[in-house]
């Protein structure tokens, strides 16, 4: 238990509103729970949500001390009540989630704490897969990250042994990643390769194709290849010969074919039917060429997300366009 005495800062202040700030770990289903159990009071007494603070109250929360500590990148988790995870496959060492645009995989400068990241460890955690006091220093992790504003999977550990692993594979480029992109114009030709140095400017989160080598510009190497042309959009498939911060969209901006709501490379706005750009890492494939060790049955398996909303908006459906041979 806690107990607080509001000052004149605090006065004015709803109680759960209150409540919230003073235990910010407290998921805010488990807080309104808790103020009707009576388990947070003002002077004594069961307090209500919309009460009104007054100097010189009162209030005692009988809550968990773990749910006052500070918002981490580690701790995040606790905040989430439902943890809202759409999962593509699973097993006892690896999950795989598909991120939906607007959702970051980790926490941001702006602390936002309900992240992709916070949610795989709360689901972990409520289905008693990890319990996080007994462990000495490992906590499920994602292996991969993609943009706040794409879609997609996103490969997650659940043991110590698998997040070596699958960190070593994707190094040695051992799982092949595909994403879906529809963009502005006609590819020419319609099937090839895009190869340029990306140089990053940390301070403006944005990346610069370059053509020749330079100081602090990485390779970077796309592969596409159009499935389908419409209303002056094209749906390529891109496949990722190397690994670089916003690599596809910053080299088919590079190009002139910039991707649909892309207002960072391109000129589109993103609107509310379509949340960011229109990007999706869609397909993963583990294409092991080296021992795998307990991870070795999942060579030359392949997982998908469904139809990405871009692609029945602006395409229509395409089960029997996408040929992922």
């Amino acid at each position: 238990m806690k107990e607080f005495i509001i000052n004149r800062n605090d006065a004015g202040q709803r109680l759960d509103r209150f409540a919230g700030k003073a235990a910010p770990l407290l998921p805010e289903a488990l807080l309104q729970k808790y103020i009707r159990l009576k388990r947070i009071k003002v002077n004594g007494r069961g307090g209500k949500r919309q009460q009104r603070l007054c100097a010189g109250d009162t209030v005692q929360m009988y809550v968990n001390d773990e749910f006052f500590e500070r918002p981490t990148e580690e701790n995040a988790w606790r905040r989430v009540n439902v943890p809202r995870l759409s999962v593509v496959y699973e097993d006892g060492n690896i999950l795989l989630a598909d991120k939906p645009a607007g959702v970051l995989c980790h926490a941001g400068e702006a602390g936002e704490w309900n992240t992709l990241l916070s949610n795989l460890r709360a689901y972990l955690y409520q289905k008693g897969e990890w319990d996080p006091a007994g462990e000495n220093s490992f906590a499920p992790s994602l292996c991969n990250r993609i943009d706040r504003n794409t879609q997609g999977l996103v490969i997650a550990a659940k043991t110590a042994e698998a997040l070596r692993i699958l960190d070593e594979k994707i190094c040695l480029r051992e799982i092949d990643k595909f994403y879906l992109a529809a963009v502005h114009g006609r590819m020419e030709p319609p099937d090839g390769e895009l190869t340029g140095y990306l140089f990053k400017d940390a301070a403006k989160n944005r990346v610069y194709v370059r053509p020749a080598p330079q100081p602090g510009a990485r390779l970077a190497v796309t592969r596409y290849r159009t499935l389908q042309y419409k209303g002056g959009l094209s749906l390529l498939e891109c496949a990722l010969l190397t690994g670089r911060t916003h690599q596809i969209r910053a080299q088919l901006a590079a190009a002139g074919h910039p991707l649909l709501g892309d207002g960072k490379y391109g000129t589109d706005k993103a609107t509310a039917s379509l949340p960011g750009q229109a990007l999706c890492s869609w397909r993963l494939r583990f294409s092991f060429k080296t021992d795998a060790g307990a991870l070795s049955y999942l060579n030359g398996m392949e997982f998908k997300t469904g139809t990405p909303d871009f692609v029945e908006k602006n395409f229509g459906n395409l089960k029997n366009t996408i040929d992922t041979d």
